[in-house]
């Protein structure tokens, strides 16, 4: 479990691409680039061909990006 950023507890989800790209406000081609790159989380194998993240590294990612933006 993990808390949001109104640090209330929240159960861990895996998120599916579409869903992230919803959340983080790319595509999938940058994602993946990112994820390359080392600066995006890195996702979760569910099986040969599907991936998925877990929600509190997408969350996390969201916050340090908020968090970089105000400085």
């Amino acid at each position: 479990m993990h808390t949001n950023q109104n640090g209330n507890p929240q159960p861990e989800r895996l998120l599916r691409l579409p869903e992230v790209e919803s959340i983080v406000g790319l595509k999938k081609s940058s994602i993946y680039e990112g994820v390359k790159n080392g600066t995006f989380p890195t996702p979760v194998r569910l099986s040969r061909r599907a991936v998925c993240w877990a929600s509190s590294a997408i969350s996390a990612w969201v916050a340090e990006r908020i968090k970089a933006s105000a400085q």
